[in-house]
Formats: structure tokens, sequence, C-alpha cells
């Protein structure tokens, strides 16, 4: 976890500090469990609740010389509670702390994360009503191709999100389980019971079959998630980079006042936010590889997985929940040039509104064949003239004896294209 990258709240979950508080309600929890069933003295359990505490900073000391930091965060405990100290982690596996401390860190960290992806979605559903008839070019190959509005723009991400908020809370749900099997996971030494109870109190799911690690396909799955939620918003900022290029010039990133964009050049205003969010999707991404390969671990366990997941679990929740704030402000506060959009549309002289001449044309019973080399013609030679698509078609023959100087005004007319906006937004829940 960088700082820079981080953000309070992520950094207080990935903490050592929460990290061992959570592996002590764990421990709590199972002498608790274990006194439930008679296995150990109430009085016991009581003591072990009041008194269990720990310091970081003995912990580390301790691991210098245990070189397991489990064991040291146990005999630090235990200096804290005493004698019934002995009742703790019988039976258990360091396995069955880790993981369910972790199962519980990454419930914890896909929660705020979901948090965000709703108020992002609320940002874009709140854009998307506003520049819903907002006229603007759409393109394919990145050439101008028909007319689109940029609310429709952000409906569509608007509608991706959605989908990413259904994927992380799934994500949330499949994340959602602990374990406290024992050594390979046989319940040997331990009640299941002790497993259910720890379980329902931290809000998890107990594994069904684990070996002396939870498998790691759950893991699997979460990281995945946050890798989509990452490239949607690489998508969306990607788009608004190419929009804010000098040639377009439709929409810009916020640029705050004493902002300096260019070291060297004093004019620029460069897509910089945008631009973070696309480089830190990449790093998500290529996290997902290595949890892939977490999950091959030899016979019930081995700890080839421990230390990269002690790396890629935080640092990509937490780049996951900075990189949604970043795009949230940049959406809620972009620049979005309504004129300029219109004078990009405007740019091709009319020929945006070549398909509906052609199809015109065949509606009165001209082959297409036939129909689509005459229109491409004139569309050709207002591109190379720079003249009006529209004068073009009014002095051609072969289209003209189709159709009416009347008929070719209403085919280029801009609300042709704009008739069914109403219809998607109903349709995706925005009206």
């Amino acid at each position: 976890m960088i700082e820079r990258y981080t953000r309070p709240e992520m950094a207080n979950i990935w903490s050592q500090e929460n990290k061992l508080k959570i592996m002590m309600e764990v421990e709590v929890l199972a002498c608790e469990g274990m006194a439930a069933i008679g296995q150990i003295p109430a009085e016991a359990a009581k003591n072990i609740r009041a008194k269990a505490n720990f310091n970081v900073d003995r912990v580390n000391e301790i691991e210098k010389t245990t070189r397991h930091d489990v064991i040291a965060f146990l005999s630090c405990v235990a200096e804290y509670i005493g004698d019934d100290a002995k009742y703790m982690h019988a039976g258990m596996t360091s396995s069955d702390v880790l993981d369910t401390a972790l199962a519980v860190q990454m419930k914890q960290a896909g929660e705020i994360i979901l948090e965000q992806l709703k108020a992002f979605a609320q940002v874009l559903k709140e854009k998307a009503i506003q520049y819903k008839d907002t006229l603007c070019i759409g393109r394919t190959h990145a050439v101008h191709a028909e007319p689109i509005t940029f609310g429709l723009k952000l409906a569509v991400w608007y509608e991706e999100t959605l989908r990413n908020i259904t994927r992380m809370e799934r994500a949330i749900e499949t994340i959602s389980y602990g374990q406290i099997s024992g050594a390979v996971g046989t319940f040997a030494n331990i009640d299941p019971r002790i497993e259910e109870y720890v379980c329902e109190h931290l809000g998890l799911k107990p594994e069904p079959v684990s070996t002396q690690v939870i498998s790691r396909d759950h893991y699997n799955e979460y990281m995945t998630t946050l890798a989509i939620v990452a490239t949607s918003l690489e998508k969306f900022m990607t788009e608004i980079r190419n929009l804010q290029r000098t040639e377009i010039f439709e929409v810009m990133e916020e640029f705050k006042k004493g902002q300096k964009g260019s070291s060297a050049m004093p004019h620029k205003r460069n897509p910089m936010t945008c631009e973070r969010v696309c480089g830190l999707a990449r790093v998500i991404r290529g996290n997902v590889m290595p949890a892939f390969e977490d999950s091959v671990l030899w016979h019930e366990r081995d700890l080839a997985h421990s230390s990269v997941e002690r790396i890629i679990i935080p640092d990509s929740t937490s780049l996951l929940f900075y990189i949604l704030q970043l795009a949230t402000n940049v959406v809620k506060n972009m620049e979005v040039h309504e004129d300029q959009m219109m004078a990009n549309v405007e740019k091709t002289l009319g020929l945006v509104f070549s398909q509906r001449l052609m199809l015109t044309v065949v509606g009165k019973g001209v082959p297409r064949d036939t129909v689509y080399p005459w229109v491409q013609s004139n569309a050709l030679r207002a591109w190379d003239t720079k003249t009006s698509f529209k004068e073009l078609v009014k002095q051609d023959e072969n289209i003209m004896k189709y159709i009416t100087e009347a008929e070719l005004d209403e085919i280029f007319d801009y609300s042709y294209h704009t008739k069914n906006v109403d219809y998607i937004f109903k349709r995706c829940g925005l009206l």
C-alpha cells in the first residue's frame, strides 16, 4: 500500500492494529464457543474476554524470536490474560485465525467500496439526466458516425456501474466465509460447533469443506470483481481523456485554482486525474494473475500464497477505493462544452444523415446496392470539397427523382436520432 494512493478508511482496515484486533476477536469467540459447549470453564472465557489485549510493538518484538506471526500474537495476548490463556487456540491452526480474520477484512474493504460504487452511480444518474438531450457526435473507429446525446454516453456508464454494484455485492458474499476446522480441516481436535459460533458472531458463513486453508477460488472471484470495476473506471476515464483532446474539446476535467498542468508549458490543462485512474486500474488487473496462482497450493496447504496476499489484497482494495473516489469527483465536476459538441456534430457538413438518406430511398423501392453508391459518391465529394452534403444531394438527379425537397429537409433533422432517448432512459431506470 502506497500512502499517496490510500485513503484513511482503507488504511485503517489493512492496518496491523485492525488485523490483530480481528484475530483476537476470533480467538476470544472460539473460547466463548468452547465454554458454551462445556469444553472450558465459563469463568475462563469471561476472563479471556475481559483481559484479552495486545500491543503491536510487543507482537513484532516477539516475532523476531518466534519467526511466526500467530505464535507471536498469541504470546503477547497471553501476557495480558494470564493463566487462562492456556485455553486459547486449542485445536486450532494458524490458518483458522488468519483466513477468518482476512475474510472479515476483505468484507470490510468490500463494503466501503460498495458504498462508493453506489455514490458513483448516483452521480452518473444525475449527470445522465442533466445531459439527456445534449446532442453530440457518436464515433466508431474514432470517426464521426451518427449523433447521440452526451446523456446516453453517461447512461451506458450508469448501467455498467449498476452491474458492478451487483458484482461487488456477490463478491462480498463470496468472500464472507470463515473456518475453525483445525489442522488439515478435519475437526479432529476441535468441535465443529466452535466454527459455527465464531462465524455467526463475525457475520460469516462456515466454509463447508476446508483443508488447512479456505479454498482460494473465493479470493479469485473477489479479486476479479475488483479488476472488472477498475476496468470500467478506466473505460469511462479514457473517454473523458479523449473528449478533452484539443481537437475535440467537448469535456474537460476540473482544473482548480492554482493548479498547474505542464511544468514546461503554462497553457496545458492535462487530464491528469483520469490518467491516474487508468494507470492504477492496470495495477489492479495485474494483481489478478497472482491471485489465481495462489489457488494452486501443495496438497492441503503451503505458504506460497501468504506473502502474495499480504500485498495484492490490501493494494487492490485500496487502489480501487481511491480511483472510485477520483472518478466520482471527475464526473461530478467535469466541464461539459455543449456548444463545442454541437460544432463537432456539424463538422462533417451533414454526412451524419447519410444512412437515413439511403434508407429513405431504399424505402421507395430502389435496391440498396443501387442507392449506396449514389449516397457514398455525394458523401465523398462533400468530404473532399468541404461542401454541404445536403446541397450536393439536391443536385443529384438519381436521388432526387425519388424524394422531394420537403422529404430531404425531414431527413436532415437531428431529432430523428434522439427520438428514442427517453425510451432508453426509462428502460434503464433513469426516467
